[in-house]
Parts: structure tokens; C-alpha cells; sequence
């Protein structure tokens, strides 16, 4: 859910009518693509108008664009059953309008340089005699169904590749092929139309590899060319939103919280009805649960596909909630996302009904005291900085805070994550690029989390130091991800910061100034620099913990432990009475030698297992 839905896919397909290369064979295929597409028509077009529908997510609605055809800056808004938003480029900067109405300039991820292959596109420099100063790689024909077509792959000037497929019968686009963060998104194009002597395609599918399911249709209704558009056509809208206020307009309010596996909880009330435990993620959106929506008798619309650090996709969608309320601060008219957060429940080892996520962030300048357990929600208008700590500035990536930083002296843009349990997790791109796992022999390959997209998968070891911004980190728990999917996959960012440090120090975010405080804690910080001393992943099942993942060469392995075994007591006592996440805690703090005595059932066979801890980083 780190990505708005349909604005900046209809932004691309639009750009895709109007792309440029260079090279000699390359220059014939877009030569014959230009003349198919209208040729000299398109010379003195300026600006295009268009409308179109969408459907897709089990909802229907419409948007509308407008597109720089000279300087290929862009303004595009939807409307989209009960959701609605916006997202351009002004030449410099995209910006996003969210779904909740506020606006944010998009600097963070891989947005500067898929704006910059929209305006490329836009602008259409690909038929410009020097291809738009382009990298151009003919790949050559390729057949798919019973269609061959010719491709091309570009890399435009301050952008990235994408791959473009020509129809070699009619010489007319017919799909690109472009990574937008872990996504490889496919656009199809089709039912081609002359409008004012342009061919243009009517009929645009786009695919994030997400499923048939989750397809997303554009058809245009109107297009139009007109003259030159004002520069405030494609500026960020100034935006203020008044859904928000602290009650008796007090300056700040306070709520007790609890971390549990390094994640946040902490009260909220939904419509007068509370209170109920809410996990808080920055990394995440506002979320209530379908049995927290039916008890609240909330409609749920659409069929949305939500993703996160692992490979699957969870299913969710809108709803509206009439009031939040998080001590005495409080949000009203809200498009929350309803999604099944309680199936994680045996896996957190405690309830999750529901999620406070960017949107309050976003309105209150937001305190996370980690040591004395609290979160201030606070006035912007009536934030002072003396005392918040190092100040560091952050762009967005997508709605999460993006950071500067490094990891070993490695240059890095870190995501600001408390909804991670994790200390730092490095993206796959980012450690096979710098080869840190030949640079860090002492490791385990695991199982390292678990969210919304399932378990996560890492080579986990000690890393030497990291930085975010002038803060200096050592001996951080560094997972190198290995998936080839999940938020992790792609190569927008570097790596994941997440509560294993932030909850060293009280963490202030002020999202109106882009700015990130971190103030150490006096002392040393308990459970920071361990990992899991067993080697195995369990969740809560039936009368225990059921194992579900052993890791290879670890001490559970060598005490017999197997995946499906069901733990029911620890050094004889139930584990009906024990919390998961403290078991947790307690295989990655007990001493290495520790023995800890497992009473494992195993079908129908019961036992005794001794497990001897060790270090595995």
C-alpha cells in the first residue's frame, strides 16, 4: 500500500503514445511508429486534454488529464468509487495529492526518475532527431501470441529503462514494460482512434503483476489539443485541510503506548466506539479490520490488493469512518482501508484491529517517546524544535519519510518505518550491488519478519555502522533481503529503517517541514544488536506455538526442531501462559549457552527438546 492507485498509471499510458530512441534500427521503428501515429500531425500540438473511465479493483469512475506535449509536464486527477486523488509533474518536482486530501511533493523512491520517463514520454523526445539524448538498446523482435512485435528498450536522461513493444504490422505501441519500485508494471494499449489526425489508444490495461484480478482499464471518452496551459496547471495545489483539531484546542495531547515486537500500539476510538488497540505505522495507512468494520457497521468497497515486505498480496478495501479519535486529537471524514490486520494476530501474539497510519502523521507534528512509552500528537502551528533533538530532513516516498544516510560508508536512502519490527533491512538491489554478503561471512539465512504480504526472508549479520543523517548507529542487526518480490525487491531505496532502532531514541516527525528528530535515550537501550539465538520462527496455533520455519545450521536443527512442530510448554511451564513476543525476546537476549527446554507435540507423538542458544550473526 505504498503506492497511489490510478493517477500515475494513467499519467504513463497517456506518455506512452509518444515516446523517442536513438540508433540506427531503433531510429526506423520509431520513425515508422511516428508516421503510423499521425507523423507531421503531432508537430504542432501543444497541450492535450483528455477524460477517460477507469474500472478496475471491483470499482468504476473517471479522471481527467492534462499533458505538456513540448515539456512534458503532466496534471492528471481521478475519481474512483468512494476514493479520489491526484499526482503531475510542474518540469521539476512531482507532487501527489493522497487520498485523504493533503498534499506531498514526491522526492523520495524512484518518483524523480519515473517523472522524469513521463515527461520524456510526454514531450515525445523519441522522435526527435537525437532521440532525446536517450540510451537506446534494440532488442529485437519477439513474438507473443500470434503477434511479433519489435522492442526497444530506453533509458531517458535522468530516468530509467522501460521497454517498449512496437507492433511490427501496424508500427504502433503496443505495450510498455517499466519497474516503479518493486512493481514491473505492464501497459497494454490498444483499440487505436484517430482524434484531430493523431492515432492515439482508447483502450489501456494496466498490470502490476499483482494478478487478473487487480487489472486496471482506462478507456478515453474525450481527448482535445489546445494551446499553451498556465504554470499553475501543473503545480502543486495548495491545499489546507480542516479535518482535524484537538480537543478544548489544546496545543498537544498524550496516549500511553506499548511495543510490542518493536511495533507501536496504542488506543484510538472509531466513531465514539472504544477504545481499541491500533498498531501505529508510518509506513502504513489508516486501517480497521472487516470484523471491526462490521461491528462498526461500515460499508467496504472495492477489491484492493495490499503488499508489504513479503511476497503475497492481502486483500483489502475503502470505507468511510465519520470520526478517529487518538486522545484528545482527532480526524474526521476519513476514506479508511478495511483489511484483514487480524489474520496477523497469531503471528503479532496480540489482537490488531486496526492501524493508525500517514494520515494523522501527516496533520500533527507526531512525538514517539520510546522510553517513556507515550506519543504526543501535537499543533503544527504550535511546535517548537528547541528540544526535539537532531533535526533531519526527509523526502517522501510515496507517503513514508525517506532519509539520507549510510550503511558502512555506503551512500543510502533509508525508509522511516515504525510499522517494522526489524532493525535495518537492506533492499536485495542495494546488497547484491555493494556485495555485503561476500563482506559479511558471519550470517543466517531466515525467516526475519512477517506482515501483510507473509513472512519475509533475509541473510541476517552484524552490521558495523550506520548513519541517518549526522546520527551515528553501530553494531545495527542488518537483514540483506532475498526475495524477489515484496517491498524489498526493488531498487528505489536502499533499506528499511524500523523500530529495532528507532526505539532508541524519542522520534519526532514534523511532515509539514520535512523533518525528522531523533534524541538518544540516556543508557543503553535493552534488546538492541541481538538476533534470534535458536534459529526458528514460530507463531501462536493450537494449544502453543507452531513452528514454521527452521533455520539451517542453527541450534533449533540440531536439537530436532521441525517445521510443524507444536510447541505447548517452555522449561516446563504451559506456553498458554506465555507471550509469544516475550518467548521471542527472551531467544534473542538469554546468554548464549542458555538452554531453554521445549515441550514439542509432533502429530501425535509428544517430547522434550533441549535447545543450547547461540549466536548466528
Amino acid at each position: 500500500m505504498r503506492k497511489t492507485l490510478f493517477v500515475a498509471a494513467f499519467a504513463a499510458t497517456i506518455s506512452y503514445s509518444t515516446l523517442a530512441f536513438a540508433g540506427p534500427s531503433a531510429g526506423q521503428i520509431l520513425d515508422a511508429y511516428k508516421a503510423a501515429a499521425g507523423g507531421s500531425a503531432w508537430d504542432g500540438k501543444v497541450t492535450m486534454r483528455s477524460e477517460f473511465t477507469l474500472a478496475g479493483y471491483g470499482l468504476t469512475g473517471m479522471g481527467h488529464a492534462v499533458n505538456d506535449l513540448k515539456n512534458g509536464r503532466s496534471e492528471n486527477d481521478y475519481s474512483m468509487g468512494p476514493a479520489s486523488g491526484a499526482s503531475g509533474f510542474d518540469g521539476t518536482v512531482p507532487w501527489q495529492k493522497d487520498m485523504s486530501g493533503t498534499v506531498t511533493l514526491q522526492q523520495g523512491g524512484d518518483a524523480q526518475v519515473l517523472a522524469a520517463n513521463d515527461a520524456y514520454r510526454v514531450s515525445g523526445k523519441w522522435w526527435q532527431p537525437d532521440r532525446g539524448a536517450a540510451a537506446i538498446v534494440d532488442d529485437g523482435a519477439k513474438t507473443e501470441g500470434h503477434a511479433t512485435y519489435d522492442v526497444l528498450t530506453v533509458t531517458p536522461k535522468g530516468g530509467k529503462s522501460f521497454d517498449a513493444w512496437f507492433d511490427a504490422d501496424t508500427h504502433l505501441l503496443a505495450k510498455t514494460v517499466e519497474q516503479q519500485g518493486p512493481q514491473t508494471v505492464t501497459t497494454t494499449m490498444s483499440d487505436y482512434r484517430r482524434s484531430d489526425g493523431v492515432m492515439l489508444p482508447f483502450k489501456i490495461v494496466n498490470d502490476a503483476g499483482q494478478g487478473p484480478k487487480y487489472l486496471q482499464t482506462m478507456t478515453l471518452t474525450k481527448v482535445e489539443f489546445v494551446g499553451p496551459q498556465p504554470d499553475s496547471t501543473y503545480a502543486a495545489p495548495q491545499v489546507t485541510v480542516a479535518d482535524f483539531s484537538i480537543a478544548g484546542g489544546a496545543v498537544e495531547t498524550k496516549i500511553p503506548i506499548q511495543l510490542i515486537n518493536n511495533h507501536i500500539y496504542g488506543q484510538a476510538n472509531v466513531n465514539g466506539k472504544g477504545p481499541f488497540v491500533f498498531i501505529f505505522d508510518t509506513g502504513g495507512q489508516n486501517i480497521v479490520t472487516p470484523p471491526l468494520a462490521k461491528e462498526l457497521g461500515l460499508k467496504i468497497e472495492g477489491s484492493l490488493p495490499g503488499s508489504g515486505a513479503g511476497e503475497g498480496v492481502m486483500e483489502g478495501g475503502f470505507t468511510h469512518v465519520d470520526q478517529l479519535e487518538v486522545g484528545g486529537a482527532a480526524l474526521t471524514k476519513q476514506l479508511f482501508i478495511a483489511m484483514p490486520l487480524d489474520t496477523l494476530g497469531s503471528i503479532e501474539g496480540t489482537p490488531m484491529p486496526g492501524m493508525v497510519g500517514y494520515e494523522v502523521f501527516r496533520r500533527f507534528v507526531t512525538r514517539i517517546d520510546y522510553g517513556a512509552g507515550t506519543i504526543t500528537l501535537i499543533d503544527p502551528k504550535h511546535f517548537d524544535a528547541k528540544a526535539a533533538g537532531t533535526p533531519i530532513k526527509f523526502n517522501f516516498n510515496g507517503h513514508i519519510p525517506e532519509v539520507i544516510g549510510t550503511f558502512e560508508g555506503l551512500s543510502a536512502k533509508f525508509d522511516i518505518d515504525t510499522g517494522s519490527r526489524s532493525e535495518l533491512t537492506l533492499t536485495k538491489p542495494f546488497a547484491e550491488k555493494n556485495g555485503l554478503r561476500t563482506s559479511h561471512p558471519k550470517g543466517v539465512d531466515a525467516v526475519d519478519g512477517w506482515g501483510v504480504g507473509g513472512p519475509s526472508r533475509g541473510y541476517v549479520t552484524l552490521g558495523k555502522t550506520m548513519t541517518i543523517g549526522p546520527i551515528e548507529i553501530d553494531g545495527v542487526v542488518t537483514s540483506l533481503t532475498t526475495q524477489n518480490k515484496g517491498a524489498f525487491s526493488g531498487s528505489d531505496y536502499s533499506g528499511n529503517v524500523g523500530g529495532g532502532i528507532l526505539k532508541r531514541f524519542i522520534v519526532t516527525f514534523d511532515y509539514d517541514h520535512q523533518t525528522m528528530y531523533l534524541k538518544p535515550l540516556p543508557g543503553p537501550v535493552a534488546d538492541t544488536g541481538t538476533f534470534d539465538r535458536a534459529g526458528m520462527w514460530f507463531n501462536e496455533g493450537d494449544g502453543g506455538f507452531t513452528v514454521v520455519d527452521v533455520t539451517k545450521g542453527g541450534p533449533a536443527e540440531a536439537a530436532g526442531l521441525k517445521a510443524g512442530d507444536v510447541i505447548t510448554g517452555i522449561d516446563g511451564k504451559p506456553a498458554a501462559g506465555i507471550h509469544l513476543y516475550d518467548l521471542r525476546k527472551r531467544l534473542r537476549n538469554d546468554a548464549p549457552g542458555a538452554v531453554v527446554k521445549f515441550s514439542v507435540r509432533r502429530g501425535s507423538l509428544k517430547k522434550d527438546i533441549s535447545v543450547t542458544l547461540r549466536d548466528l550473526i
